[in-house]
């Protein structure tokens, strides 16, 4: 889904365009915050998991997990939903949102989330987008 040069997607989601950035809190606020929160902030208790076996939806603040992982996957999470990643116990109630935005949306919403998180956090993720490129 992502191509490999700066263009489309994957440079929107490096952005700290003003424009895109309003965009993406935008389009956040309008498709996640019903289940992540307005601020970021997740449901309570995100890492104890429901009687359905699913976590609550997590913070996407600088305290949560997000930011552990590379643009290609936050990108084709939410775009394809969870149940793409579910594994053995692991069980996703995240939606998949491919036939709601254009992969453009969703690289304005990750660049949203990206812009809130400290530059020591944003350093880690953008380190951890570039080291997977080099296991390719």
């Amino acid at each position: 889904f992502l191509r490999a040069d700066a263009s489309g997607p994957t440079a929107i989601m490096r952005s700290s365009d003003p424009k895109i950035l309003a965009g993406g809190a935008a389009l956040y606020r309008q498709h996640c915050a019903s289940c992540h929160d307005r601020d970021l902030e997740g449901e309570p208790n995100w890492r104890t998991r429901k009687p359905d076996g699913t976590l609550p939806a997590p913070t996407h603040d600088a305290s949560g997990h997000t930011w552990h992982h590379r643009d290609s996957i936050l990108f084709q999470y939410t775009k394809l939903g969870g149940s793409q990643f579910a594994r053995g116990a692991f069980k996703s109630a995240m939606p998949g949102f491919s036939g709601q935005l254009s992969n453009d949306e969703i690289a304005q919403i990750i660049a949203y989330i990206k812009s809130t998180w400290p530059d020591r956090i944003r350093e880690r993720q953008s380190a951890l987008t570039e080291a997977s490129k080099l296991v390719r």
